[in-house]
């Protein structure tokens, strides 16, 4: 009898599918990817034990769906993992969540949703992650495959669990994966035929511990690919740079500051391409209609992967020209007495808002704030010297980014709330100003999730008036 784990990588999809009949499985977290997760499992005839840290009965229509299914629930603080073949664990669910313990002690293979929804389908996947940059980078990818005739999925950590669509999605599709360091975390066979690192800054240190840790976390989505794959790296980021060596698939850089031997780069205000020994210009850096330097440097990494994969350059220019980039991310709201509205509620951490902040030219009004992750504050301080007239300041660290302000002299005030803090900022602006919500800081102390907290602020700004 075929084990769970002794299917082969170039016969997954059906063949892994149909490994998954009659075993038992656990899936530990109960949010999008564990749903997805439990589904297909179900799906492919596994018998499934859920779990959540939440209490079952809160977690509203999904649930039930699932215990229609046939899915067996049980409350945190009982082993569901007990006498199970496989776990699959959501991405938010740490490894040495205590709800893991025993799986871990049994020696119970253990794998994330990212890697259960790649093993589930046959078709190519384009990974990208990094700490900034990652979801519109996955979303441009997208679009840019989409000129071509192979159907194209984008999923994964953009909000879409690749698990959702992995059985049905066809074999000579192209997937395009956002890929966090948590879902890296628990990958053993993921092997994506091009890799994407865009930047690795310091982040989610409360969760890995350290920043060499986090590094290694984001370099597992080079671990399985070969010299037949591809590794699309950023030259001008340190801690990319430092992941080469890791590399055994054939590296292509991408570099806004220089031009590159070999790879795709800006050179007299073009982004043009060097592969092979052939160079060729692109599209004018001006047609980007993003805002940002760092949005330049998304539009090279998804130029990259798509002239890898046989994307024409030309349809390259046609869609990097109509892509108005993704929810939450510098995101125009409203303009009101004079005044821009920009939600950045994706900006989660330091680098994040930083790079938001460097895309206006326009005194801004900061609100920033939650929960901060261990993060140094001192270089979003050092960023805000003119550029901010005034920071607001909300949620469980709001002291601390008070502190680092304060030491650099940037005028900053608390708000107790969204609401409070937008009724601060529209008074304190002036015309010709932009009022930004850019936090540095996750969002789970006031907020479900990012997306949460920038559709609360999108209501509020269209409240104004």
């Amino acid at each position: 009898m075929t084990t769970l784990e002794e299917v082969d990588v170039a016969t997954r999809g059906r063949a892994y599918l149909d490994s998954l009949a009659g075993r038992r499985v656990a899936v530990v977290g109960l949010a999008r990817s564990g749903i997805a997760a439990a589904r297909l499992l179900r799906a492919a005839g596994a018998a499934v034990t859920a779990t959540d840290a939440k209490p079952l009965d809160s977690l509203g229509a999904p649930v039930a769906e699932l215990r229609a299914l046939g899915v067996r629930l049980v409350p945190r603080g009982q082993d569901a993992c007990r006498g199970t073949e496989l776990v699959v664990v959501s991405p938010g669910v740490p490894l040495a969540s205590p709800d893991l313990a025993g799986a871990r002690a049994a020696g119970i293979p253990l794998i994330g949703e990212l890697e259960l929804g790649w093993r589930a389908t046959e078709a190519d996947t384009i990974a990208v992650t990094g700490t900034n940059g990652k979801t519109t980078t996955t979303a441009l990818l997208g679009a840019l495959l989409a000129e071509q005739a192979r159907p194209v999925l984008v999923a994964g950590n953009i909000g879409v669990p690749l698990s959702a669509h992995a059985a049905a999605f066809p074999g000579d599709g192209l997937v395009v994966a956002e890929v966090s360091s948590f879902q890296l975390e628990t990958i053993a066979e993921f092997q994506p035929r091009v890799a994407v690192v865009l930047n690795v800054t310091p982040d989610h240190l409360d969760r890995h511990g350290t920043f060499t840790a986090y590094v290694d976390a984001k370099a597992r989505i080079l671990a399985n690919q070969t010299g037949a794959d591809c590794a699309v790296l950023n030259a001008d980021d340190e801690a990319t740079r430092a992941l080469a060596p890791r590399a055994r698939a054939h590296v292509v850089w991408f570099s806004r500051r220089r031009a590159l031997d070999h790879g795709v780069f800006v050179h007299d205000g073009w982004i043009a391409a060097r592969l092979n020994g052939h160079g060729e210009e692109l599209l004018p850096v001006a047609e980007i209609p993003l805002r940002g330097q760092h949005n330049v440097e998304n539009v090279l990494a998804a130029a990259a992967s798509a002239l890898w994969t046989g994307l024409a350059p030309d349809a390259i220019r046609r869609a990097v020209g109509r892509f108005r980039g993704v929810a939450h991310r510098i995101e125009f709201v409203h303009a009101l007495a004079g005044v821009q509205y920009y939600n950045d509620s994706k900006g989660t951490n330091v680098a994040s808002t930083i790079k938001a902040l460097e895309s206006f030219t326009e005194r801004v009004v900061l609100i920033a704030g939650g929960k901060g992750k261990g993060q140094d504050f001192g270089p979003l301080a050092e960023a805000c010297r003119g550029r901010v007239g005034l920071a607001i300041l909300i949620g469980e660290d709001a002291p601390a980014l008070a502190a680092a302000l304060a030491a650099r002299a940037i005028p900053n005030e608390r708000a107790r709330s969204l609401d409070a803090a937008l009724t601060a900022a529209r008074a304190a602006a002036a015309p010709g100003d932009v009022v930004l919500l850019s936090p540095a800081c996750a969002s789970f102390d006031m907020f479900e999730d990012y997306e949460h907290r920038g559709d609360v602020f999108k209501r509020l700004v269209r409240g104004l008036g």
